[in-house]
C-alpha cells in the first residue's frame, strides 16, 4: 500500500465522516482515478514528435498509454478522422496515488514561481482538472534528451457529489490550492 493510501485510509476518512456527517462509509469520497493526456495539434505534420509524447508519457505514469485519435475531420487543421494526435493514460489504485503523492510533494514545487493551483478549476461534480505547461517538472524526465516540452492535462476524478467535498478531500491529500 502506498504512503499517501495509508494516510486516506488511516486518518483521512474518519476526519471527511466527521467533518460531512456521513452515515456510511460509502458516502465518504475518495479518489477514483486520475487521467493524464497530453494532446499534439503538431503531430498533424510530424508523427515523430507523438512516439517522444508516449515515451515521455510513460515514464511520468508508470503505465503504457494509449494513441488517441481524431474523431472529426477538420479541413483547416489538415487533420483527417482517425489520425493519431495525442496519448493518454489512466491510473487506478496504487499507481493513482503513487502518481498523486508525486505530483503533491515533488513535481508541483518544481514549478516556476509557483503559488498554488487554482481553486475553479472543478467540475461541479467534484472533478478536478489541472494543467502542466511544462512536462519537465517530473523527476522522471531527462532534460537533455527533451526535443520539446510539452503540456499535460491531469484529471482527478473523485467520488464526491459537490465540489466543496472534493476540495477538502484533495487538500487533506495535500493538493496547494491558492487562497
Amino acid at each position: 500500500m502506498s504512503r499517501l493510501q495509508k494516510i486516506y485510509q488511516e486518518e483521512l476518512r474518519p476526519r471527511l465522516q466527521e467533518q460531512f456527517h456521513y452515515k456510511n462509509v460509502m458516502e465518504i469520497p475518495q479518489v477514483e482515478k486520475i487521467v493524464l493526456n497530453i494532446g499534439l495539434g503538431e503531430a498533424i505534420q510530424n508523427g515523430k514528435i507523438l512516439d517522444t509524447a508516449s515515451e515521455e508519457l510513460a515514464l511520468i505514469a508508470g503505465q503504457k498509454p494509449v494513441i488517441t485519435r481524431a474523431k472529426k475531420s477538420i479541413a483547416s487543421f489538415k487533420l483527417r478522422e482517425n489520425m493519431p494526435i495525442g496519448c493518454m493514460v489512466t491510473l487506478r489504485r496504487e499507481r493513482m496515488y503513487d502518481f498523486l503523492d508525486k505530483l503533491v510533494h515533488i513535481a508541483l514545487p518544481r514549478v516556476r514561481d509557483f503559488r498554488g493551483v487554482s481553486a475553479k478549476a472543478f467540475d461541479g461534480r467534484g472533478n478536478y482538472t489541472l494543467g502542466i505547461r511544462e512536462h519537465i517538472i517530473f523527476p522522471e524526465i531527462n532534460y537533455d534528451k527533451i526535443d520539446k516540452i510539452k503540456g499535460l492535462n491531469i484529471t482527478i476524478v473523485t467520488s464526491a457529489r459537490t465540489d466543496e467535498e472534493s476540495r477538502y478531500l484533495l487538500r487533506l491529500l495535500g493538493m496547494p490550492f491558492r487562497n
